[in-house]
């Protein structure tokens, strides 16, 4: 078995359940529950399932190193989540997922102001064309397909900057800390900063949800969340932040293949329709800034 093997297939299972969970957790909202209140269960959820497993690790984390978890569950599980489940109730996946692809590119410019790590010509070239289709790709939203939001795209774009700074900042504490210890306190922490948000519009939930709806929870709550961030930080314990956050190019494919799928069943579904020659041409951009961007030595 290849070196690291184990780390690069989580990867590419959190990206396979990422880029179904655009259209998923679509299903929900805003018909069924509000953004901030679905973000506040999936976090409860997710929460109740990672403590379960730590009773099995006993493992004390210093005082000196809480402000470092509560940071990095601001930004990898409370701001991600609200910014990200904000801008999809008002745009497209497919929009979403393309997005997405420009963390890696985000998680090397923040690694070169964090880490301190080397600047090369592949890296400045690489953040240049990512930066450069993210903004072309958001430049041709709220046109002409219904299904684009500017105001939509720039939260995903928010989300994909939080989330890469996420991937920098968690680092160390993975370096010092088992991963369940990790994540388990920084949802703790996550699940305060939430609830201010979610409980306000908690009273307007329905209990008599559609079968589809329900499932629908139940997956962002156990795939997209529980075992998503567990699979994540396993892989990122291992690899490098620049590795880990390669592999998300692969959403944008799993979710365009996903959305044909669904327009092809479903005549009513506008999915494909949000596939434009100039948004693959974006994409195809942001993947030669990520080739760059990753080309270079991998992080310490």
């Amino acid at each position: 078995m290849p070196k690291n093997f184990l780390a690069h297939l989580a990867l590419l299972a959190v990206n396979l359940i990422y880029g179904s969970s655009h259209f998923i957790a679509k299903e929900v909202m805003p018909d069924y529950l509000k953004p901030n209140t679905f973000i506040l269960l999936r976090v409860f959820g997710a929460s109740i399932l990672f403590w379960s497993l730590r009773y099995f690790i006993r493992e004390k984390v210093e005082r000196k190193d809480l402000s470092r978890i509560a940071l990095v569950g601001l930004f990898g599980v409370a701001l991600n989540q609200l910014l990200f489940f904000q801008g999809l109730s008002i745009t497209s996946p497919i929009d979403s997922a393309i997005i997405m692809v420009t963390s890696p590119v985000i998680v090397t410019l923040l690694s070169l102001l964090i880490l301190k790590t080397k600047l090369t010509p592949n890296k400045v070239i690489g953040i240049t064309l990512g930066l450069v289709g993210a903004i072309v790709l958001i430049s041709f939203s709220g046109g002409t397909n219904t299904e684009s939001s500017l105001k939509g795209n720039l939260l995903i774009m928010a989300n994909a900057t939080s989330y890469s700074l996420y991937l920098v900042l968690v680092k160390p504490l993975l370096a010092k800390y088992k991963s369940l210890t990790v994540i388990s306190y920084m949802f703790v922490f996550a699940f305060f900063i939430v609830l201010p948000f979610g409980i306000s519009d908690i009273q307007d939930v329905s209990l008599s949800f559609p079968s589809v709806v329900l499932f629908s929870i139940g997956f962002i709550i156990f795939f997209t969340t529980f075992c998503t961030y567990l699979f994540n930080i396993y892989a990122v314990k291992k690899l490098s932040p620049t590795i880990a956050s390669s592999y998300i190019y692969l959403q944008p494919v799993f979710s365009m293949v996903i959305g044909f799928g669904i327009s092809f069943y479903n005549s009513h579904s506008n999915y494909a329709s949000a596939i434009t020659w100039p948004k693959l041409l974006c994409t195809l951009l942001i993947f030669l800034g990520v080739y760059l961007t990753s080309k270079s030595k991998k992080l310490a």
